[in-house]
């Protein structure tokens, strides 16, 4: 083979995975079960295309013509005439020189192909690199004043779920026991000893030399470091870490040593143990798949147009070449063409692939709720007060002593004890649910276990244009807090991550709503041209400069930093900010007090700048006449001709005529009109002023809904140290397992700024500790407010942060030390609350539970003899094909038991999963859009009752095929007085084939409208 076409393999097997047969996680496991097969299609069936389209410039023809000249060549000699003035001699010559080395023109089509494609990919993904001329890239321009643009604008940012986790797997011992082994990822900052990574080096995942192994609770931890390295590849790092594990000496690891050494051969690596199989795993979870490109196809097909006209059409060499040379060059072009667009396909299917699981509606993996006592119905009690983990996690969370005794009398002395249904099971949770009416109004919160971008697109439905406000705090991408990253595509990255997520945020927002954005000075900038770019920059309402550390956060070089950026946009022209409480020092100036309330004397006179000039407003320039401190307007008209008061009246003796004239001698005008001060004269008193004249004072309160907030904010209890991290300290006894918290008192103070009501329903994608939500309820103890908040948080520290924060809130306003604090009058200002909190399945799970499955024998034979047929299966339909019964694309099959629909989700860390339940009745609720009313369990069926987002009325049915059939549903229904002729319900959903008249149509099967809802979506 030439060497063009050996480069092409290689190019095309590293771009399809065929390079990373080792992996066996999410696409590449599937990649993998058809590794053979995409090889055998390159190789054999679409590569040789190109020899086969150049079939028909034979060199036959021109054989033939070489010896006609050289048999009319010699004919010539011999007759002793000159062969090179013939005629004929020189046509055949031309038709020689114009002959075609299908060889080159081969080899060129292979060199060609590979440039392409070799170009616009790096890494596992696929970067616009367009040429515009030498080592400069076009960018696309829409005409737009100001464009802002970054590598992946086209790309989903998806490495968020996986980042620097820890990686769990199971080894098995001599008996066949299965023992822990986590890889644990010990420093995980982006520097160490504050030694940054030079330019070009990147950061690898690197054994812990001094201290490679531990033992905690029956587990081995093998400790890593994420660090740069230098030019160090990740593979050799691997090696060496090998070598150091299976060098340890100690007695404590001789047994998990002999399990780690087991075989997990490979045929690329016979010799490969289990230990290299999941290190290479958990390194390679954190070097690929960090994009999924939006339209891959439809970029590569753009790029190959340009490429062609661009570098391979040369249309300036058209008028200097012959015509047999310019059809060689159109053929070639038609064949590059071609072939290139194949490839393209069948990349485009396993890119569209994976972007249908990442853009699907996710599972509900799990519905829980925390709830305090005084909701919950007395009959319930009994549960309560036996529970042992309920009352473990009281103890835990510091509201018992350990040995305390539960009584019904002490739940009543303590009513703000919440309570978590995930500590008593399904019956409990269905007894209390059918209790309560008007489900989700009732609902004072929603926390969301997700990756973000999942989150908010699977409560799109139910939330659509109805949140009042978006607060989010996302990761600075400084050192300290960077999001993973991948090459020099920091910037990039964080930009993609951002954008796709604020664009699903806006469709939840009303049209008065805001939105603000907490950031520092590193992605300050992008990110203010981002927000103006989705958001317009009429609509940008402001910046506010936070003190938010006093002290200053020391930097390798340059300033401290002391500040963040609260940046506010407003949904649309009628979103407008919220006031915010004045200061102490601010109140104090109102020093004064009537029967109204609180004043200060102001000034009457209007000054600075020039709509306070006399010229501005010359109907507001009058005389006023003050005696002894009061004041009064004298008799006057206004003379139109004029354009000026004319007095019908001379002051008194004693009398000061008084005008707005400025201590320079500048005329300007009152703060009010004739009429408005005719109103109000008995709120007006005239006294020297600072330079000793007489002047004219008005009283100034302050308004009730405060103060307009200004841009730079400077309150000592905005320090993150003092009311971020030490809150949390004293929270939870301890420095809390989350690093840089808001102050709480800034973040309420945005969501006033954010505005709304007393009735708003926040959102923060970006959950972290909790803070906005604690915020909510900080808010609602201060005015008796009814706020409502939905975080979402992937976190490791969901539950152990977030959640222990929220049920630490409710109980007690303030804690010290891990206890609650009581106040002056003996009480924990506790609250009556109730929130919602579900996990998702991620898309790692969506991956991992693919199942891959051939077909019937008749369709397998079919597309293996199928010639075209076969090449149109392989480019663009298998994978949509052969895994459309995978439980994570919706086994409608499994629908009979819908109670029992299982997923493996990933449990904790990465590579540990475990069969789970999933709640298809919580996923399904969110797909139609249900607000619910009523969730109940009716002898063996389960009834939900709601709203959907057009107002209409909805009636879920829920059903174990196999144990309730038709007969049994149409009884039920029946007896429940729910009949599809009548108007009750204008929409309703059983699971399964039904036989139930429907005259008015209103009767749907679920897993149909489940499956077309879950495959639903909109790119962002």
């Amino acid at each position: 083979m030439s060497e063009s076409y050996t480069k092409l393999i290689k190019t095309l097997q590293t771009i399809f995975e065929m390079d990373k047969a080792d992996l066996d996680f999410g696409i590449y496991r599937i990649m993998n079960q058809k590794r053979d097969e995409i090889n055998r299609f390159l190789e054999m069936d679409l590569l040789p295309q190109v020899k086969q389209a150049f079939a028909d410039y034979s060199n036959d023809g021109n054989y033939g013509a070489q010896v006609e000249l050289d048999k009319l060549t010699q004919t010539l000699t011999d007759a002793g005439m000159d062969p090179e003035q013939s005629p004929k001699v020189i046509e055949l010559r031309q038709q020689l020189a114009t002959a075609v080395d299908v060889t080159a023109l081969e080899n060129d089509v292979f060199s060609k192909l590979h440039t392409l494609f070799s170009r616009y990919y790096d890494k596992g993904d696929f970067i616009s690199q367009r040429r515009y001329k030498a080592d400069t890239y076009a960018i696309p321009y829409e005409g737009e004043e100001v464009k802002l643009y970054w590598a992946n604008h086209d790309q989903y940012y998806i490495k968020s779920s996986e980042h620097l986790r820890d990686y769990a797997f199971l080894a098995k011992d001599s008996q066949d026991n299965e023992k822990p082994v986590r890889i644990k990822l010990v420093e995980a900052d982006t520097e160490k000893d504050n030694v940054k990574a030079k330019s070009g080096e990147e950061r690898r995942f690197v054994i812990d030399e001094q201290n490679p192994l531990s033992i905690e609770e029956g587990e081995l931890l093998i400790h890593f470091n994420f660090l740069p390295v230098g030019k160090k590849k990740q593979a050799d790092l691997n090696k060496a870490a090998v070598v150091t594990v299976f060098e340890q000496t100690g007695l404590e690891f001789t047994n998990w040593l002999v399990m780690l050494q087991a075989p997990a051969p490979t045929e690329k690596d016979p010799k490969r143990t289990i230990l290299e199989k999941h290190l290479n795993d958990y390194t390679s979870r954190n070097t690929f798949d960090y994009f999924i490109h939006k339209d891959l196809g439809g970029f590569l097909n753009r790029e190959l147009d340009f490429y062609i006209k661009n570098e391979v059409m040369h249309l300036d060499d058209i008028d200097d070449t012959n015509f047999e040379l310019t059809q060689q060059q159109l053929r070639k072009i038609k064949v590059l063409r071609t072939i290139a667009q194949k490839i393209i396909r069948m990349l485009a299917q396993i890119e569209d692939f994976q972007k249908k699981l990442w853009l699907k509606k996710k599972f509900v993996v799990e519905t829980n709720y925390c709830i305090t006592l005084d909701r919950v119905p007395e009959s319930l009690y009994s549960d309560v007060i036996k529970n042992i983990d309920q009352i473990r996690e009281w103890v835990r969370l510091g509201f018992l002593e350990e040995g305390d005794s539960i009584t019904e009398q002490y739940i009543n002395d303590n009513s703000f004890l919440p309570i978590d249904t995930a500590y008593f099971g399904e019956e409990f949770k269905g007894r209390l649910l059918a209790m309560i009416s008007n489900v989700d109004d009732w609902l004072g919160g929603l926390i969301i276990n997700s990756e973000n971008s999942q989150a908010l697109n699977l409560i799109l439905p139910i939330y659509n244009r109805s949140i009042d406000g978006v607060y989010i705090d996302p990761p600075y991408n400084t050192d300290a807090s960077s999001i993973a990253y991948k090459n020099n595509y920091k910037n990039s990255s964080w930009i993609a991550l951002m954008h796709n997520r604020i664009l699903l945020a806006k469709q939840l927002q009303s049209d008065s709503s805001n939105i603000c954005v907490a950031i520092d000075d590193i992605q300050f900038a992008s990110l203010k041209l981002l927000l103006e770019q989705e958001y317009g920059s009429s609509q940008m309402l402001g910046v506010a400069v936070v003190r938010s550390n006093p002290a200053g956060r020391s930097t390798p070089k340059g300033f401290a930093e002391a500040h963040d950026y609260a940046l506010f946009s407003g949904r649309t022209e009628l979103a407008t900010v919220g006031r915010l409480p004045r200061s102490d020092k601010q109140k104090s100036r109102y020093s004064e007090k009537d029967d109204v309330g609180d004043f200060e004397w102001v000034n009457f006179r209007k000054h600075g700048g020039v709509e306070a000039s006399r010229k501005a407003r010359p109907r507001m320039f009058f005389p006023l006449f003050c005696q002894d401190g009061s004041v009064r307007i004298p008799d006057m008209e206004w003379d139109m001709l004029k354009g000026e008061w004319v007095l019908s009246e001379s002051p008194t003796d004693n009398e000061d005529v008084v005008f707005p004239i400025g201590q320079n001698g500048d005329e300007l005008r009152w703060k009010w009109g004739v009429d408005k001060v005719r109103e109000n004269i008995c709120d007006m008193v005239s006294r020297p002023d600072q330079s000793g004249n007489t002047g004219v004072y008005i009283k100034s309160r302050m308004k009730e809904e405060g103060m307009l907030p200004v841009t730079w904010w400077e309150s000592k209890q905005y320090s993150a140290t003092e009311y971020g991290t030490n809150l949390l300290k004293n929270m939870f006894g301890r420095i809390a397992d989350f690093s840089f918290p808001k102050s709480i008192h800034l973040v309420e103070d945005c969501l006033r700024v954010l505005s709304g009501g007393v009735h708003s329903r926040y959102l923060d994608f970006f959950g972290g500790s909790g803070t906005t939500a604690h915020a909510v309820l900080n808010l609602n103890r201060q005015d008796d407010g009814d706020r409502k908040y939905i975080l979402v948080e992937m976190g490791g520290y969901f539950d152990q942060v977030l959640m222990s924060r929220l049920k630490k809130a409710i109980y007690s306003r303030e804690w010290k030390d891990g206890k609650p604090k009581i106040d002056s009058s003996g009480k924990m200002n506790g609250v009556s609350h109730c929130f919602k909190y579900i996990r998702l399945e991620s898309y790692e799970d969506a991956l991992g539970n693919l199942i891959f499955q051939s077909g019937t024998d008749a369709q397998v034979k079919l597309i293996k003899e199928g010639g075209p047929l076969k090449e149109d299966y392989t480019l663009g339909y298998w994978l949509d094909l052969e895994t459309a019964d995978s439980p994570s694309l919706l086994n409608i099959e499994q629908f009979e038991d819908p109670f029992n629909y299982k997923l493996n989700i990933g449990s904790g860390s990465v590579g540990a999963t475990k069969p789970t339940t999933v709640d298809l009745v919580e996923t399904f609720n969110y797909l139609i859009g249900l607000t619910v009313k009523t969730m109940d369990v009716i002898r063996g069926f389960k009834i939900v009752t709601g709203t959907n987002p057009k107002g209409e009325s909805v009636l879920v049915v829920w059903r174990n095929v196999k144990e309730k059939d038709n007969a049994a549903l149409e009884e039920f229904l029946d007896k429940q007085g729910y009949n599809p002729r009548d108007t009750e319900f204008e929409n309703i959903y059983v699971n399964g084939d039904h036989t139930l008249e429907d005259p008015c149509s209103k009767v749907n099967m679920t897993e149909i409208e489940f499956k077309r809802l879950m495959f639903d979506v909109k790119d962002v």
